[in-house]
């Protein structure tokens, strides 16, 4: 099967009569394609960006996100409140968001033995998602907010790019971590973030951060916790695809 990688240059390619029935697109950049006369039944978009600000998909004229918003938003209580912008919206929005997270655990650890460490389709496992939560509370608390020199818990789970970017992977276990173990870790930072949200002002919300990816682009107290609370209703609804996903798996 061919393989077309960042290293391909397919900008403004066209493609006519072209069968891609079972092709696969993972972190893609499909802003701006245009498709006509296509047959997409049955296909599978996971666009986490779509969301962020002027975001657009037509669909036969229509633009879909506004209604992919409001769904995920009945599906999810809480959810809608992710956007908070007084301390007093934030510390509800994080309380949400800790019951369900606390609902979907108990799921999980309820499934047969190892089924935490099962990864749907190359995903990440249950597991490495709740690791790679403890990564984002760093990135976006204890880096960008709080300043600290060496941010990181060494079971944290950095995304693809980490490692390419150039960043030090030394700081992370190469050990697979039992699911206590990780459980204990993600228990710390949603903690953390939680006694952050206890005592935190509106005028801590205004102060200026330094973003840990693009200095250039400058974020706010506000939007750091922003960053944080979307990585974690976007990776809960990974999570909760996956462990569909098991369920409905022959035994």
């Amino acid at each position: 099967m061919a393989s077309f990688t960042r290293s391909d240059d397919l900008q403004g390619a066209r493609f006519v009569d072209a069968d891609l029935r079972g092709a696969r697109f993972v972190r893609g950049d499909l802003s701006g394609v245009v498709m006509r006369g296509v047959d997409v039944s049955g296909a599978d978009i996971d666009a986490p960006w779509l969301l962020d600000g002027e975001g657009s998909l037509l669909v036969n004229g229509v633009d879909v996100a506004p209604l992919v918003d409001a769904e995920l938003d009945r599906r999810y209580p809480g959810r809608a409140q992710r956007r908070a912008a007084d301390p007093d919206g934030l510390r509800a929005a994080w309380a949400a968001l800790e019951r369900t997270w606390a609902a979907t655990v108990e799921r999980a650890a309820a499934m047969p033995a190892g089924a935490v460490d099962v990864q749907v389709d190359g995903e990440w496992s249950f597991a490495q998602t709740l690791r790679h939560l403890v990564m984002a509370t760093d990135v976006w608390l204890r880096r960008a907010v709080l300043e600290v020199e060496q941010p990181y818990h060494p079971l944290g789970q950095p995304n693809v790019e980490f490692e390419a970017d150039g960043n030090d992977m030394s700081v992370f276990s190469t050990e697979t971590p039992s699911f206590a173990e990780v459980l204990e870790a993600r228990a710390g930072r949603v903690a953390m973030v939680r006694d952050f949200l206890a005592a935190v002002t509106p005028d801590d919300l205004a102060v200026t951060r330094r973003n840990p990816w693009a200095p250039e682009y400058p974020e706010t107290t506000l939007s750091c916790l922003h960053t944080i609370l979307e990585e974690e209703w976007e990776h809960h609804r990974y999570a909760v695809r996956d462990l569909d996903a098991l369920g409905a798996a022959p035994a």
